[in-house]
C-alpha cells in the first residue's frame, strides 16, 4: 500500500541483508529521476548508488523528494566524474542497452544477470549494473568498460522504458533471485582473486600506449574503434588479478631490448 503521508522516511535494509550490486547512473539529467531510482533500488535492497556527472548537480532536493523515504541510499550515494572511476573497483559490470553494439559481448536478460551476479556474490565479487542517460543511454566507450550486456526482452513495438522502471526491473530479477536457494554454478581459478576494473583498466593502458609507440594504429579515425575491439577481446577471457599482471609483464617484455640469450 502506499504511504499518503508526504514526510520523507528512513528506508532501511535488515542487518543481514547480502549486499547486492552497484548501481551506476551515468550521466543521469534529472534529480527526481535519481530519486524514483533510489526508491526502486531500495524496493528492492540494493543500496549502492554511483552517479557520474549528474546533468543538474548533487545533491539535490527533488532527488530526496521522488526517493519516498529511501534517503539512506541519497545519503550515500557516491559521485564520480567518469565511468571508468565508478567501476574501477568492481570486478564484474553489466552494461544496460537496447541497441545492437558493434561488439562482442556476453547478453543477459534480467534474470539470466541475476543468475550471474549471485554466483559471483557468493564469491566475494563486487559487481554493477550501469545504466545511461535517460534520452540517449550508454555510449559505445561507456559499454567497452563493461564485461557483458544486459537487455531487456520487451515488446518491439514499444520497448521504451524510463529509468526508474529500468531499475525496478532488473534490480526485481536480483531481488527474486536470493529466495531460490539453488546453488550458483562458479568456476574458481585458482587463488588470485578476479581482476577489478582498475586493474584491468591498468593492463588494457599498458597494452595500447605500447601499441602506440610500436606504431600498431596506423588510422587515427579508427582507433577508438580498434581499441574497443581490443579491450572487449581481452574481457572475454574475466581475467584475474594475477593474469592481469601477467599480461603486463609480457606487454614489458615484448616492448624491452631483446636479451642475449645466456650460453
Amino acid at each position: 500500500m502506499q504511504d499518503t503521508n508526504n514526510t520523507p522516511k528512513r528506508g532501511a535494509l535488515p542487518d543481514d541483508h547480502p549486499q547486492g550490486p552497484a548501481v551506476i547512473l551515468v550521466e543521469p539529467q534529472l534529480g527526481k529521476n535519481i530519486g524514483m531510482c533510489a526508491r526502486a533500488m531500495l524496493n528492492c535492497g540494493l543500496t549502492d548508488l554511483r552517479l557520474v556527472s549528474p546533468r543538474d548537480g548533487w545533491p539535490s532536493g527533488s532527488a530526496i523528494q521522488t526517493s519516498s523515504g529511501a534517503i539512506g541510499v541519497i545519503e550515500n550515494a557516491k559521485l564520480y566524474e567518469t565511468t571508468a572511476d565508478a567501476v574501477s573497483d568492481l570486478q564484474f559490470v553489466i552494461a544496460t542497452t537496447a541497441r545492437e553494439r558493434d561488439m562482442v559481448k556476453p547478453v543477459y536478460t534480467p534474470h539470466s544477470a541475476a543468475v550471474e551476479l549471485h554466483a559471483r556474490r557468493m564469491q566475494k565479487q563486487n559487481c554493477g549494473i550501469m545504466f545511461g542517460p535517460e534520452r540517449a543511454g550508454l555510449t559505445n566507450d561507456d559499454v567497452a568498460l563493461a564485461n557483458a550486456v544486459l537487455n531487456v526482452p520487451l515488446n518491439p513495438g514499444f520497448s521504451s522504458l524510463n529509468l526508474a522502471q529500468a531499475v525496478l526491473l532488473i534490480g526485481y530479477a536480483w531481488y527474486e533471485k536470493l529466495a531460490d536457494e539453488t546453488p550458483a554454478i562458479y568456476t574458481r581459478r585458482g587463488e588470485s582473486p578476479p581482476a577489478t576494473q582498475l586493474d584491468f583498466n591498468g593492463a588494457m593502458q599498458h597494452l595500447m600506449d605500447e601499441l602506440e609507440n610500436k606504431g600498431f594504429f596506423l588510422n587515427p579515425d579508427k582507433r577508438p574503434n580498434t581499441e574497443r575491439n581490443i579491450r572487449n577481446m581481452f574481457a572475454r577471457l574475466d581475467m584475474t588479478q594475477q593474469e592481469t599482471r601477467t599480461l603486463r609483464g609480457i606487454v614489458k617484455a615484448l616492448a624491452g631490448k631483446k636479451k642475449a640469450r645466456a650460453e
